[in-house]
């Protein structure tokens, strides 16, 4: 089975150094019996009497160190400072904000502005960023429609439009006026202020069923958000007016509202339960107005802290390819791979079902956090071919846009239905630059499953990358080459760049080889060139993409080359991966 949702990506390792603070110790005296101050070494570092003194190292006081800090948040301004605490302030986490104001220079910050739009990008092969335009969109929409001596973006309904969009239902009563209470609330009539009850009917990360509550108690237009249902009540506080159903039959008193707690709904058939919800209201509110978080705190430990793991592992495989996108961006696909027979399954209903959290974080070499990613993915599998299916594996993907650089790409997963079987991934990886007029590559990729998606889904989905989806093989034992058997074809998949073109025709002219060879003997069991034009004659781009059956192959191991002969820039490139058939 396949895991279902999206896929992970790169980076490099990397360690970052400290300064440790200059330490002091203490001697015994042995002549009186007192202590007695020994000069500590960072102390004659720290003199111009000594010829080895790096002035650079010496320690800073604490005015410096204060007026440094004050020159760093003085130098945030400007659009920087308008996008972090106008645009984003309620999309951005608190480890990306954390990241932002430790950078050094416009150059940096700019980099990062990029970023956080691209790992947000539902297809991170589109120029366009349909997340970013709706966000935009957004601040319009609340700027326009909900600005209240503040600009919209700034009031709790704008905050909420911006986070959640649009609800899907509004109760509003932009006039107050006479209200019928529900019975939750305590029936009867009262006068109002004017108020909105927004209805989702689904927030993710939150719940189903979603009602939130605004009032403009100074009936100014300012609605602000209230979990006490009894503010929007004008008549509270009025004796002997705006009485509930209970109160009107004598069975209790206005006073009797005022009996503590967030609300001051009167008493009634539903009101003893009402109470109790309160807490339910308090905890809706925190969520709704949290800053986006890492939802699997107890995988992050071990992919921001690197924690070591206290149990056995949860083994798992990786694989990472690089794709052209622009000049300066990759598409770099990561490929997880999980053994069925390493999950733990959960049978009810005549259904099996495995359950793996997975979190991911890309890192610079200077640890900053570049990208994040989670995702819960299940393997339903009917109880009584469970058997059969943990011999197979499972397959996760995710593609994230990375610039060229050094990245340190960490990982953790977690056994939902074993919470001590973890398994934790970490490795440096080099995002490669395609250098102008240069002939390149991207990832030569070996797959069990090749095929041309339709017009709608080009760019989306798990494993697409352009018009094509592609599961990659990834290797059952680090370090060895994937394997296929011989019922199965041979997919393989690449994309050439920076072909030349003549200026007369407009079109390439290169040629295009595939070899098959036997490692063992160094054998060339197959061979076939093609030109570039039968594949995009008026591209400096190829995409060659091949499926070869592979049941004449006796088992052993192989080689697969793609070679590329460009006649107009006069060079050459080639790439090979090695793959095993059972």
């Amino acid at each position: 089975m396949m895991l279902n949702r999206r896929r992970l990506f790169v980076s490099t390792l990397v360690c970052g150094l400290g300064w440790l603070p200059a330490m002091h110790s203490h001697a015994q005296n042995s002549d009186s019996g007192k202590s007695a101050p020994v000069q500590a070494a960072s102390q004659s570092q720290d003199s111009s009497e000594n010829p080895n003194f790096d002035p650079r190292k010496r320690r800073r006081s604490d005015k410096e160190r204060y007026e440094a800090q004050k020159a760093l948040r003085q130098e945030l301004k400007g659009t920087y400072k308008k996008w972090l605490n106008e645009e984003v302030p309620y999309i951005i986490t608190d480890q990306e904000r954390k990241a932002f104001l430790s950078l050094s220079n416009d150059e940096e910050r700019d980099a990062f502005i990029e970023n956080f739009w691209r790992r947000r990008n539902p297809d991170p092969n589109s120029p366009e960023n349909t997340y970013r335009e709706e966000h935009y969109r957004r601040i319009a929409y609340a700027n326009e429609h909900y600005a209240a001596g503040e600009p919209g973006w700034k009031t709790d309904r704008g905050r909420i439009y911006i986070m959640y969009g649009a609800p899907d239902s509004i109760d509003s009563h932009p006039g107050g006026g006479t209200y019928e209470r529900p019975p939750d609330e305590g029936g009867g009539e009262t006068v109002t202020f004017p108020f909105e009850v927004w209805h989702y009917r689904y927030i993710p990360g939150i719940g189903e069923n979603i009602n939130l509550e605004f009032v403009d108690t100074c009936q100014c237009g300012a609605y602000h958000f209230t979990i006490d249902r009894s503010e929007k009540d004008a008549l509270l506080h009025v004796p002997g007016a705006g009485l509930t159903t209970s109160e009107m039959m004598g069975q209790s008193s206005k006073a009797d509202r005022f009996r503590g707690g967030i609300e001051s709904l009167g008493l009634g058939s539903m009101a003893a339960g009402e109470q109790g919800k309160e807490f339910d209201r308090i905890e809706l509110a925190a969520k709704i107005f949290a800053p986006p978080q890492i939802k699997f705190k107890d995988l992050d430990a071990f992919v921001s802290e690197h924690k070591i793991l206290s149990g056995p592992p949860f083994p798992f495989e990786v694989r990472t390819d690089f794709v052209k996108v622009t000049d300066n961006t990759d598409l770099v696909p990561i490929t997880v791979q999980i053994r069925n027979r390493d999950i733990t399954f959960v049978t009810k209903d005549g259904v099996s079902k495995g359950v793996v959290n997975i979190l991911g974080k890309v890192t610079t070499i200077t640890n900053r956090t570049i990208q994040t990613f989670e995702d819960t993915v299940e393997v339903d599998e009917p109880s009584e071919l469970l058997g059969k299916s943990l011999d197979r594996e499972s397959v996760y993907w995710k593609a994230l846009p990375l610039q060229p650089g050094l990245y340190r790409l960490d990982i953790a997963i977690k056994d939902v239905n074993n919470p001590d079987h973890i398994g934790i991934y970490g490795r440096g990886i080099n995002v490669p630059i395609y250098e102008d007029e240069k002939l390149g590559t991207s990832s030569l990729i070996l797959a069990d499953k090749m095929n041309t998606v339709s017009s709608h889904d080009i760019g989306n989905g798990n494993f697409v990358i352009g018009n094509t989806y592609i599961r990659p093989r990834v290797p059952s034992t680090p370090g060895l080459p994937v394997s296929f058997t011989r019922q199965q074809a041979l997919n393989f998949w690449m994309q050439v760049y920076n072909l030349g073109i003549n200026d007369a025709t407009k079109s390439n002219s290169a040629t295009v080889t595939y070899e098959i060879t036997d490692v063992k003997n160094g054998n060339v069991l197959y061979t076939k060139t093609v030109p570039s034009k039968d594949l995009q004659p008026h591209s400096d781009e190829l995409t060659i993409q091949k499926t070869l059956p592979i049941a004449g192959l006796a088992p052993g191991k192989y080689k697969v080359t793609v070679k590329v002969n460009d006649a107009i820039s006069k060079q050459e490139v080639a790439q090979s991966a090695p793959f095993v058939v059972q």
